[in-house]
């Protein structure tokens, strides 16, 4: 017996969703899609069926019999063909990907993006593996580890950098309205709040704007520098950062950048990945790079 020839899925899934709203406005939005691709792959389905599915009409659409037929007859074969297919996953094994990462920019950077991650990929599990230890001294294996630096990889891992960065000076807007901060001099009537794992930072910075000789008020040092950024939004001091941490801190406004040109460059953030990584790892490898490139 000869098999009809079966129309293509995703025009199917566009006009259910076009039928459903009956504008091909809506369903752009719906599908994240442009107005065009919405009408293009309706034209295309109309054209493999050889009927008419939708009437134009000024700022709307109306189905026409045929497309009145058509979304009555796929609706529940599309809905069971979804249904089939969440339960093999629900039912698939985990995929794990074990991911060797510092634990500021585990908080900072990676933990507000990781549930695009999980939207995109359901039956992959990120499992995040906190440490300040090098990768090659890591007492538990991984698939994929992020680091600023090149030193202290396993020698079986594709080292690349994906994420520029600079160091930034940022505090609280009430500690800046009691003592403004209007030239790197102003620093000496503050609290400077160091990070422990990163002491240098304040040195090197001051050095880099030609202010090696400047002595603040007094030194705050704390653990890590998401309890150092915790500790500028509370107006405990001003902070040394960098960049890729200050999340959505200044945006939101509990963070200001009071010398936003005073920036000293530093080295970019690597990620490195097994070479014998399965699938799971470089997908997420390639979405890492993709976040960082603000490519969505």
């Amino acid at each position: 017996m000869k098999i009809a020839p079966f129309p293509p899925l995703n025009a199917l899934r566009v006009f259910l969703v076009a039928a459903r709203h009956l504008s091909f406005t809506r369903a752009a939005v719906e599908l994240s899609v442009t107005h065009g691709a919405v009408s293009r792959q309706v034209r295309g389905l109309e054209d493999h069926l050889g009927v008419a599915l939708f009437e134009r009409q000024v700022r709307k659409v109306v189905l026409t019999a045929q497309g009145q037929q058509l979304f009555a007859e796929i609706g529940p074969a599309m809905d069971q063909i979804g249904a089939a297919a969440q339960a093999l996953m629900v039912k698939a094994p985990t995929r794990a990907v074990r991911i060797n990462v510092r634990p500021s920019f585990t908080v900072r950077w990676l933990i507000p993006r990781l549930p695009d991650f999980v939207a995109r990929h359901p039956g992959i599990e990120p499992q995040l593996l906190t440490s300040t230890l090098p990768p090659d001294r890591s007492p538990e294996s991984f698939d994929i580890a992020i680091r600023r630096s090149l030193d202290g990889w396993p020698s079986a891992f594709d080292v690349r950098p994906f994420l520029d960065d600079d160091l930034v000076i940022v505090a609280a807007p009430s500690l800046l309205k009691k003592r403004p901060v209007k030239e790197p001099k102003s620093l000496a009537q503050h609290v400077l709040l160091v990070c422990s794992t990163r002491k240098q930072d304040w040195d090197e910075w001051k050095m880099h704007v030609g202010l090696s000789r400047l002595r603040p008020a007094r030194r705050l040092q704390l653990d890590h520098l998401h309890i150092v950024l915790q500790a500028a939004v509370d107006g405990l001091g001003v902070a040394l950062t960098p960049v890729s941490l200050l999340g959505k801190d200044v945006e939101a406004g509990r963070l200001v950048c009071p010398l936003p040109n005073l920036r000293k460059p530093l080295e970019p953030i690597y990620r490195g990945v097994a070479r014998d990584a399965g699938r799971e790892t470089l997908l997420f490898a390639d979405w890492l790079t993709r976040q960082a490139q603000g490519i969505t």
